[in-house]
């Protein structure tokens, strides 16, 4: 089979592209060449969150990546054969472990035996999902799908330091269960968690208080509030993670918290995000369905996934998801969304 070239500075043009590219070629034993990779940003080419999930998932892939090194505009894979095992990865910044987890575990599905993996690296920094989201929303939708995952342990890192770390095991599931996300039903509860480290108890309380006022109205709203010491976290920061639970669905919002934003900024925008998703219909929110896309791209069957809004990463993903697997995306405007047709194929 021809080696397959994609242009990293398509459709978004970010590091989602370089990292879901490698895993596609890792899982459907392709060869890639992947050019302009992070072309759309100020800072073309690999920074360190990006080099360790390409180096990850061709570790657990069996292959061998060429080019990989900080600022490569450009690498190329050549495909093995996915292994079980027990694997560590560091970043060795604040680059966010999670990014690093979406290359890694489509590729830990895969391989012969279960993967035991240790990720170090920061837990909650901007403009990626704080872990508490991956563990609160996207496993559990993972979940229904028949993946199994299961942390072992997570101790929190922050910016600009880092330090954090997640332990954790995938089983291997090469026969995923469709997606059926259409049709949320009734709020039953909406649930979530406030934390700091080494901060004053007020701020978690401030940033939760917030929210709840946001929410007022939708359905009864739990949130914990947490402060970490030592023993749970490394350096200070902070996140709030919410999860609204329908009857059919499950919804989540996030911030992290930023040195100068007011506590109470971070819990509204958190507050207002959910808000959003709920009263538009939605049955993911927005960064759910972006991740979920190349699961649904691989299951047994066709998926559907009703959302408030197509972002321009799930319409990169899914051409993405194209180059490599014979799936086909259908997207209809709905009222207060999309709703996304996913054929495999």
């Amino acid at each position: 089979m021809s080696q397959l070239v994609i242009d990293g500075s398509s459709g978004e043009g970010g590091g989602q592209l370089s990292r879901y590219a490698v895993a596609l070629a890792a899982i459907t034993g392709r060869s890639l060449h992947l050019k302009n990779i992070r072309a759309r940003r100020a800072k073309p080419g690999l920074m360190a969150q990006h080099l360790t999930a390409l180096r990850a998932a061709a570790a657990i892939g069996g292959g061998v990546l060429e080019g990989d090194e900080l600022g490569a505009k450009e690498v190329c894979y050549q495909p093995g054969r996915s292994r079980g095992g027990e694997y560590r990865f560091d970043v060795g910044t604040a680059g966010s472990i999670t990014l690093v987890l979406q290359a890694l575990l489509p590729v830990a599905l895969h391989a012969d035996t279960a993967v035991h993996l240790s990720v170090s690296g920061g837990t909650d920094v901007r403009k990626a999902p704080p872990v508490d989201y991956f563990v609160m929303v996207f496993l559990p939708w993972l979940a229904r799908m028949g993946v199994r995952v299961q942390i072992e342990s997570i101790h929190h890192g922050y910016y600009p330091k880092g330090g954090g770390r997640v332990n954790l095991r995938v089983e291997p599931c090469q026969s995923l269960r469709p997606l059926a996300a259409e049709a949320p039903g009734a709020v039953q509860q909406i649930t979530g968690l406030s934390h700091v480290a080494h901060l004053p108890q007020h701020i978690p309380e401030r940033m939760a208080s917030s929210a709840r006022s946001v929410l007022a109205g939708l359905g009864p709203v739990r949130i914990e509030e947490k402060v970490l010491g030592d023993g749970e976290a490394f350096g200070t920061g902070g996140a709030m993670v919410l999860v609204a639970e329908t009857e059919h669905s499950l919804l989540g919002a996030a911030t992290v918290a930023e040195r100068g934003v007011p506590a109470e900024r971070l819990g509204e925008e958190a507050g207002h995000a959910l808000r959003a998703e709920l009263e538009a219909g939605a049955a993911l929110d927005i960064h759910a369905c972006d991740q979920l896309l190349l699961y649904a791209a691989m299951a047994a069957g066709e998926s559907r996934m009703m959302v408030r809004k197509v972002s321009q990463h799930a319409e990169t993903v899914m051409w993405l998801i194209e180059q490599f697997l014979p799936a086909r995306f259908t997207v209809t405007p709905c009222e207060g969304g999309s709703r996304i047709d996913i054929h495999p194929g």
